[in-house]
């Protein structure tokens, strides 16, 4: 591993802002944010990128010899204050593409009504203090989001075969993806998407990381203060038009027998992952979920969910936890390695890094996780690349699954064609 820069890392509280995003980068926000709280980084003082397998166990140790080198001084002592770094991982870590680690110069942080800047820059390096907004917002990054040529055969081939296997035994589920593709200016200000996600889809995760953008909905891993929590969403439906039938298509995904087995291997596979790091001596300190889903309800479409929740496993890291739930069988399958294996074949291009990991971790312990979902790759020359996938099991029906993914491209492409 290189040798490291030595950080010097300073939190101080501050009054709260109106608004954190507006504190985000034009054309490089990093960003974890939902309800109004979370953090929003400006700049970069370290950047590193994680190639080949185990990129994630790549990151905790680079990150572990960061923080050993830093100089700390959090007088805030909340979580996401002090040292911490944005990631952003490939789904399957043989793609081609790197993934991204970056620690911002300046974060601007709130939890409840506490508000807090941390201010990073290397020990050789002049103080800097960036309290204030970016600049006014420069041009909206409008396009439309469309399907390749031949992508909606392809996808209909794919989930065909998709059953085909499952039928044979080979898989139980297995999900798969396709892309939508635009086109903005190279100068757009992406703080336009922010701010549209935020207003559409404010229960949702915010989230934007070396150009991956989006609104999750799934909690891949939260670690705060020791407390652990994860959310896993399988099994989907679109809302209905109207209150009748909303509530006929919220009944009829609670009674689905496809979609209540799609979100129960989701959840056993969850907590095998997260139970080998388990090490608790009291089993009631361990990792748990409620025995029945409930229906989580988005702008868009109705989800089976589950949380998840317990104690820290003792010695661990965020990113071991992020290591040992992803991915989840909600957006890869099962069994997990062969249903990767599957995707690879299946869907034919990487995924680069939709449905990965994506979130922020503190040398103090802390950490937020999000699977990237209902958002986009923004690459600095203005291409945008779109995935969105579907659980496939043998009741599924190709047109069916196609429809499922337009719903869930909603958030990303209404952000994109539509005005602030």
């Amino acid at each position: 591993m290189d040798e490291l820069p030595q950080l010097r890392v300073v939190s101080r509280p501050i009054d709260s802002p109106a608004e954190l995003l507006q504190f985000a980068d034009a054309r490089h926000p990093l960003v974890m944010v939902r309800r109004g709280e979370g953090l929003v980084g400006r700049g970069v003082a370290v950047r590193a990128e994680f190639s080949s397998k185990g990129q994630v166990s790549q990151a905790r140790q680079w990150f572990a010899k960061l923080t050993a080198a830093a100089s700390v001084d959090d007088s805030v002592r909340l979580p996401g204050s002090g040292l911490v770094a944005f990631g952003s991982f490939n789904f399957d870590d043989r793609d081609a593409a790197p993934s991204h680690v970056v620690v911002p110069e300046t974060i601007v942080g709130r939890r409840g009504d506490r508000a807090f800047i941390t201010q990073i820059s290397t020990a050789d390096a002049p103080a800097h203090t960036i309290a204030a907004p970016a600049q006014p917002l420069g041009p909206d990054p409008r396009c439309d989001l469309v399907a390749p040529t031949g992508e909606r055969e392809r996808h209909h081939t794919a989930v065909a075969d998709a059953i085909a296997r499952i039928r044979r035994g080979q898989l139980q589920k297995v999900v798969v993806a396709r892309r939508a593709t635009g086109r903005i200016r190279p100068d757009a200000d992406l703080r336009h998407l922010l701010y549209r996600l935020e207003k559409n889809y404010g229960g949702t995760w915010i989230y934007a990381v070396s150009g991956m953008i989006g609104a999750s909905p799934e909690m891949l891993v939260r670690v705060l203060d020791g407390e652990v929590a994860a959310r896993v969403l399988a099994g989907t439906t679109p809302r209905g038009s109207n209150a009748g039938s909303d509530a006929a298509a919220r009944e009829a995904l609670r009674v689905s027998a496809k979609n209540r087995a799609e979100h129960r291997f989701a959840v056993e596979s969850a907590l095998a992952s997260l139970g080998r790091l388990d090490s608790h001596d009291d089993p009631a300190g361990g990792l748990t979920a409620s025995p029945e889903p409930f229906l989580l309800q988005l702008p868009n479409v109705w989800h089976l969910a589950s949380d998840l929740r317990g104690r820290m496993p003792a010695g661990a890291s965020p990113l071991d936890l992020v290591e040992a739930l992803h991915p989840t069988a909600a957006v890869g399958g099962t069994p997990t390695a062969a249903a990767v294996d599957a995707i690879r074949e299946l869907e034919g291009c990487d995924r680069g890094r939709y449905a990965g990991p994506t979130g922020w971790v503190s040398a103090a312990g802390d950490g937020e996780w999000v699977v990237a979902l209902r958002g986009a790759q923004f690459a600095d020359d203005g291409e945008v690349v779109a995935f969105a996938g579907g659980g496939i099991m043998a009741a599924s029906q190709p047109d069916d699954e196609w429809l499922e993914t337009e719903v869930k491209l909603a958030p990303v492409r209404t952000a994109l064609e539509t005005e602030r």
